[in-house]
C-alpha cells in the first residue's frame, strides 16, 4: 500500500472514530436508554453503542464501499476488496453506563497481512492513538512507545475478564498466582484503551482471555508499532499476551 493511501485509510479511521466519539459524549451522563444484556448480564448493550457503530457504518459505506466490515453489535458485510474493517463502537459500555470513564471506540482495518491501520479514540480525555502498518503509532500527534521494563516483579499490568460465570472463576483463581509476582494488577474494562496504553508504557504488560477480533483490532497493531510484541495465548478460550520485548516471554510464562 503507499503511503498516500495508508494516510487516506488512517484519516477516515480516526475520523469516524471521532465521529462515534461524538454521538457516544452527547449521551454520556444521561439517563441509559435501551439497555440489553447479550450473552450474560453482565454483557450489555444500550443505544448509545448501536448509535455511535450506525454512524461508523454509514461513513465507512459511503467512503470504502468495497471493502469488508466486522462490528461488535452486528453490523457486517463481506467487501470484495480483500480488506475488513473491525469495529468496537463502545469498548467499556458498563463503564459508560456508570458514568465511569474508562471507555474507548477502536476502529481498525486489516487485509490478508494483518492490521493495516488502526484508531483508539478516548473521548472521555480527549485523546487519539493511531497508528499505520510500518508507520510507528502517536498519541495526539506525538510518537510513542512501549515501556522497555524487563522485570516481571515490578512490572504494572493489565488485564480483563470475560462474561460467562465459569470464565470468571477461572480467571478469578489465577490471579492467586499472578498477582504475588507482578508489582500490580489494573482491570479497566476496556480492551482497546488496555492495549493503546501499554503502546504508550503507561503499562507494562497485558493479558486477557476470551476477546473478539473487535476488542483487539487497533490495540494489538499499536503495541506493534510503538515497539511491542503481541502473541496469542495457547488454550481455550483464546487470549492474547502484550509487552515489550524484554517483558514479553516472562509474561506469557506466568498467565499461560
Amino acid at each position: 500500500m503507499s503511503g498516500r493511501a495508508a494516510a487516506a485509510d488512517l484519516e477516515l479511521a480516526e475520523r469516524a472514530a471521532r465521529a462515534a466519539g461524538e454521538v457516544l459524549l452527547e449521551r454520556f451522563r444521561g439517563p441509559a436508554r435501551g439497555v440489553d444484556p447479550k450473552s450474560s448480564a453482565t454483557d450489555l448493550v444500550s443505544d448509545a453503542d448501536r448509535a455511535a457503530e450506525r454512524r461508523i457504518a454509514e461513513m465507512l459505506a459511503t467512503e470504502r464501499p468495497d471493502d469488508g466490515l466486522l462490528a461488535e453489535e452486528g453490523a457486517e458485510a463481506s467487501g470484495t476488496s480483500g480488506r475488513r474493517w473491525l469495529v468496537d463502537p463502545l469498548d467499556g459500555t458498563t463503564n459508560y453506563l456508570y458514568a465511569y470513564p474508562a471507555w474507548s471506540v477502536s476502529v481498525a482495518l486489516e487485509d490478508e497481512q494483518g492490521g493495516l491501520v488502526g484508531v483508539v479514540h478516548d473521548p472521555a480525555r480527549g485523546e487519539t492513538f493511531v497508528a499505520s502498518r510500518g508507520r510507528g503509532a502517536q498519541l495526539n500527534g506525538e510518537p510513542i512507545g512501549v515501556s522497555r521494563h524487563d522485570r516481571l516483579d515490578t512490572a504494572l499490568i493489565a488485564t480483563g475478564f470475560g462474561y460467562a460465570s465459569e470464565l470468571r472463576a477461572a480467571q478469578a483463581s489465577s490471579l492467586v498466582s499472578i498477582l504475588p509476582r507482578v508489582r500490580d494488577l489494573r482491570r479497566g474494562g476496556s480492551a482497546a484503551l488496555d492495549l493503546a496504553w501499554l503502546a504508550c508504557g503507561r503499562l507494562d504488560g497485558y493479558f486477557e482471555r476470551g476477546l473478539k477480533l473487535w476488542d483487539w483490532g487497533a490495540g494489538r497493531l499499536l503495541v506493534a508499532e510503538a515497539g511491542g510484541v503481541v502473541e496469542e495465548l495457547a488454550g481455550e478460550p483464546p487470549g492474547l499476551v502484550a509487552a515489550g520485548p524484554e517483558l514479553v516471554k516472562k509474561l506469557r510464562r506466568l498467565v499461560e
